[in-house]
């Protein structure tokens, strides 16, 4: 399932951010969808999941009540939105695509965009 995402760049602390992945792929609607977002040196780290129907969401501790995930299932389209953006949420984030859902492991999400920059300045 190709995944493009859009919507990283250069914020100052506090302001927000949403990123976009689309599929070109019918299957997106059926499949479980998320962010995983890699910090220089680090290793990547899961973000945000939803489920297939959207009815089912997972945050990572660091996020959970400041970023959302959204899909819309009609334009194939999973939305993560990041509010109040700190240096700590710098990175490369990664569009992630799985049949499976309510996982964090990177080896259950098989399908990957090429990742898009958000880069948060103090």
């Amino acid at each position: 399932v190709p995944l493009v995402e859009s919507g990283g760049g250069l914020v100052q602390a506090g302001n927000s951010l949403t990123l976009s992945c689309t599929a070109s792929d019918s299957t997106f609607s059926r499949l479980a969808m998320g962010w995983f977002r890699q910090a220089p040196g680090k290793e990547r780290q899961f973000v945000a999941a939803t489920s297939w129907n959207g009815g089912s969401k997972d945050y990572h501790d660091s996020v959970r009540g400041r970023f959302t995930i959204s899909r819309d299932n009609a334009k194939n389209t999973v939305f993560l939105q990041m509010p109040s953006l700190q240096p700590e949420d710098t990175g490369v984030y990664y569009c992630v695509a799985s049949a499976i859902y309510g996982t964090d492991l990177i080896e259950e999400y098989p399908y990957w965009g090429q990742g898009t920059q958000v880069t948060v300045s103090s």
